[in-house]
């Protein structure tokens, strides 16, 4: 096994050469990602790997699942039963919720894990394992989907989760009491936590340093309670997005925005959807993405995702196509959708590159929706 494969994201992936090569034009996604996973599960963790391997099942990857449990993960917090330990089942119960139906998330959610005896750091790690979870989930299967191989989703827990019948909030007011936006948009908006982050004059040294090129608003201020993992995945970011290798960065951007469509993140979307019409300089083109409403179920899953790419040329509906469709929970993305990605001439290394970004923001989307809401600035 070559030195590219040495990582998680390859070794569970399983891929070949071709797949390889391409992945080894941006060599460091890899390496960030695997310090994420590294800051987040290392050393003696059976309660965040029992938790990992409990998404990974929502997320349908057997493999996914076989190594944190080989890893030591608690196997009372993977299974069909709900552990009887009350602060464990509050645990699960939000690793159900934000890994299947995360814009569906409330503050009153997390007051339940407090309620439970977590700690705000915990609490953080709670939604960092379910969305770091997503985002490992994604490369797997995407990768496999470049090399031509299908998805194979393995069966998820046999419960419902906390938001089957919930729908997203329409509340005009944010927590902090400001208006917030309940419509897609362009235009830029702010974030607020629903615990609280760590104040500006306590960032200890490693705290600042860990999201250091960042803003230091309410967002990086309570992921800094886990400075190691925030550390890597602020790399990770720039690692995807901020490289001339790959994909066109205009369309890791629209990527960005169609995966936050899926999931329902109108902060990540308005970021995103607003880089990418900036850099395509094609704002018709982006606002018809964000424009598109979804038909969700009683989990606030999407039944189809084919409508965010309609009226695009080909190739932007190619890159809609498949990100939306690699985004949904379980993936629905088939290799006729990378297919499609070929014929409009996509390489391996811009394909490589759609799966990172995409995945990427079914992290990003978790954070943002299970931590606290958007604002009107």
């Amino acid at each position: 096994m070559s030195t590219t494969q040495q990582d998680d994201i390859g070794r569970l992936a399983g891929f070949g050469e071709r797949v390889e090569a391409a992945r080894a034009v941006k060599p460091l996604v890899g390496r960030r990602a695997q310090e994420a996973g590294a800051a987040l599960f290392g050393g003696e963790q059976p309660v965040r790997r029992g938790l990992a391997a409990l998404a990974a099942r929502w997320h349908g990857v057997a493999e996914l699942v076989e190594d944190h449990a080989a890893r030591g993960g608690d196997a009372a917090l993977w299974g069909d039963e709900l552990p009887a330990d009350p602060r464990l089942r509050a645990a699960v119960r939000h690793v159900d919720l934000i890994s299947v139906s995360p814009a569906l998330a409330t503050r009153e959610d997390l007051a339940l894990l407090v309620e439970a005896g977590w700690s705000t750091d915990e609490v953080v790690a709670i939604s960092q394992v379910a969305a770091f979870t997503a985002f490992q989930a994604r490369a797997v299967q995407g990768l496999r989907l470049v090399e031509g191989r299908g998805p194979d989703a393995a069966a998820p827990p046999a419960r419902e989760t906390p938001g089957r019948g919930r729908v997203k909030s329409a509340a005009r007011t944010a927590s902090n009491g400001r208006e917030r936006p309940v419509e897609y948009t362009r235009e830029l908006l702010s974030w607020t936590a629903w615990v609280e982050p760590v104040p500006t004059d306590e960032l200890t040294e490693e705290q600042e340093a860990s999201f250091r090129g960042k803003t230091n608003g309410e967002y990086f201020r309570l992921l800094a309670r886990l400075p190691g993992v925030l550390a890597a995945r602020t790399a990770l970011d720039a690692a995807i997005f901020a490289t001339t290798e790959g994909l066109p960065r205009a369309e890791r951007e629209l990527a960005a925005a169609a995966t936050s469509k899926v999931t329902d993140c109108v902060y990540c979307a308005s970021v995103h959807a607003r880089k990418s019409a900036q850099m395509s300089k094609r704002p018709a083109d982006v606002d018809r993405l964000l424009g598109v409403r979804l038909e969700r179920d009683g989990d606030w899953l999407p039944g189809e995702t084919a409508p965010l790419a309609e009226g695009q040329d080909a190739r932007w509906a190619a890159v809609v196509g498949f990100a939306a469709a690699l985004a949904t929970t379980p993936v629905s993305a088939t290799t006729a959708h990378v297919d499609r990605l070929r014929d409009v001439g996509l390489t391996d290394v811009e394909l490589v590159d759609l799966v990172s970004a995409t995945a990427f923001f079914t992290w990003a989307n978790r954070l943002m929706l299970s931590l606290g809401d958007p604002y009107w600035p």
